[in-house]
């Protein structure tokens, strides 16, 4: 049955008075006789009782007053949930960030974002954070989860998440690298040193080492990744400096041991960073807005 028959029929229902719900609906009466007719057709049974002067309802249009209006209830509900969906932000948004921060810090964001914006296909990539802002300037992909750089180019915009403080780390277990660490003076131009390949972890290194004042460092080995580095730590490679959230979440932290007393480390600012040029676009500003509403 016709939207516009069963809308006409609960009018009638309620104003008795064809000429009434006629000019309602802006059809002629005897359009919405023929349209209460065909109704009564279909259903085998008339709905109304008709004189010159009354319309009244019988027993089954009382029935079938009740199934129209649930009948244009249930259309209205669907049509808002349909709406409503099509007016929902939808797409891909592309993620990069370290292994430890798709654990550590990306959960929570990504669920903020995800109550609001639940049709938006999330594609996460993971890897070195200090490749984090090449990805963004080559487009790999929308948004990172990265440490601010010391000079941070006008080309990205950066979005503050949370301190992340640094340590030096030494293996637990027996090892002429454990050996050597537990001495009153370390001999730090003898130990040998797992440092990340670039990025600010590295410069962190370098000024932390040159305050050592020890002369050039006994580098073992450079690796990609904070988590590559605190695995070869555990083995007894070396001595390196990582964040202690990677360690934290790391199957080896057990493995390793923080050094007391070798001076501080600036920590990182990690935060959330796009190219700026991109930041007015729906997905990575719906993406800002969810995650920092204030």
């Amino acid at each position: 049955m016709e939207q516009k028959a069963l809308t006409m029929f609960c009018h009638l229902a309620q104003s008795l008075h064809f000429g009434k719900t006629a000019e309602a609906h802006h059809v002629s009466p005897s359009t919405l006789s023929r349209a209460i007719q065909r109704i009564e057709t279909e259903l085998g049974c008339e709905l109304l009782i008709r004189d010159n002067r009354s319309v009244a309802l019988t027993d089954a249009g009382r029935q079938f007053l009740q199934f129209a209006q649930q009948q244009l209830e249930q259309w209205q509900l669907l049509q808002l949930a349909l709406n409503e969906k099509q007016a929902q932000l939808q797409g891909t948004l592309h993620i990069f960030c370290s292994v430890t921060a798709a654990y550590s810090h990306l959960p929570p964001l990504l669920e903020r974002f995800r109550q609001q914006h639940p049709l938006v296909e999330i594609m996460l990539t993971t890897g070195d954070a200090a490749d984090a802002f090449s990805q963004i300037q080559q487009q790999s992909v929308d948004i990172a989860i990265a440490v601010r750089p010391e000079n941070l180019s006008r080309l990205f915009y950066f979005q503050p998440l949370a301190q992340i403080p640094l340590a030096v780390i030494a293996p637990v277990m027996a090892c002429q690298v454990q050996q050597q660490v537990k001495q009153t003076i370390i001999p730090w131009t003898d130990i040998p040193m797992i440092l990340p390949e670039h990025g600010v972890a590295r410069k962190r290194f370098d000024y932390w080492y040159r305050r050592r004042q020890q002369g050039k460092p006994h580098i073992y080995a450079t690796v990609s990744g904070h988590e590559a580095l605190v695995s070869m730590v555990a083995l007894g490679c070396g001595v390196g400096i990582a964040p202690k959230v990677v360690v934290e979440n790391s199957p080896v932290k057990d493995r390793v041991q923080y050094l007391a007393n070798v001076g501080e480390i600036e920590p990182f600012e990690l935060g959330i960073c796009c190219l700026n040029q991109q930041r007015e676009q729906k997905l990575i500003q719906a993406f800002l807005q969810a995650i920092n509403p204030d």
